[in-house]
């Protein structure tokens, strides 16, 4: 697929892409050749095989879903220099 000069200040513009008059030339080669390699891609025949996550077969460590406080209240507010009946102790910002 060829895209013209035209074209690329188009997308250019629909991108939000100031390109200058004499770039857009090549914008316009970089872009038929994106829609070239696509084309490309296309043509791979990839019937019957399956979609993968890495290149290494590995199961994911899995957790149960369960919302929980963490059980270290003590340890977060340790770290704040003010707390005071288990929460974060901060400055008045409204009178």
């Amino acid at each position: 697929m060829s895209i013209d000069t035209k074209t690329a200040a188009r997308v250019a513009k629909l991108a939000r892409i100031r390109v200058e008059d004499e770039a857009l030339p090549a914008l316009a080669h970089e872009f038929s050749a994106i829609l070239d390699f696509i084309e490309q891609l296309n043509e791979v025949d990839v019937d019957g095989v399956e979609p993968m996550v890495s290149v290494t077969p590995m199961q994911l460590k899995r957790r149960a879903d369960v919302v929980t406080d963490g059980n270290i209240q003590t340890q977060v507010l340790s770290n704040a220099p003010d707390a005071r009946e288990g929460f974060f102790a901060v400055p008045k910002v409204m009178e």
